[in-house]
């Protein structure tokens, strides 16, 4: 029911499909995690339960091994497509790349940021989040934003 109340959702597919009650593509094992479509394709149906959701964002990744991630992330922003590039990640420690990417999102919907750059803001945190122990970022709000503007993820002091 709490929904109803929302502007902004962020979450993969099989979080909407559990909490929301929305039917999805099962996510096959040979297939990438990485096609947005598959995200996208699961829109129509919360923007029709729920006409009050002006976003729905989530990351995309793909797990190659314990330390390489494929890494990407979407944004539906008030019938706005919008898709990061994919970042190959060195990982440190995986836990809170999700929670990186919603702070940094959040952030930049909030400080009255574009929604692309807001949505890389998002994508960049989560990423450099994966480079520091336990799933506290570090990284600092100029590293984000170089990162996020296509630089790179190695550390800038």
């Amino acid at each position: 029911r709490i929904v109803e109340n929302v502007d902004v959702l962020i979450g993969n597919e099989e979080d909407l499909q559990m909490s929301l009650g929305i039917a999805g593509p099962q996510v096959e094992k040979s297939s990438s995690k990485l096609d947005p479509e598959k995200f996208f394709g699961m829109i129509d149906a919360v923007r029709e339960q729920f006409p009050n959701v002006k976003a729905v964002a989530t990351t995309l990744r793909e797990v190659h091994s314990t330390y390489r991630h494929s890494w990407g992330a979407v944004l539906w922003y008030d019938g706005q497509r919008l898709v990061t590039p994919t970042m190959e990640l060195d990982i440190h420690d995986r836990i809170g790349g999700g929670d990186g990417f919603a702070s940094g999102l959040i952030y930049g919907l909030l400080s009255g940021r574009k929604p692309e750059e807001a949505l890389r803001l998002g994508w960049a945190h989560g990423a450099l989040v994966t480079t520091f122990p336990g799933d506290v970022s570090m990284a600092t709000l100029a590293e984000v934003e170089s990162l996020a503007k296509g630089g790179s993820a190695r550390v800038q002091r």
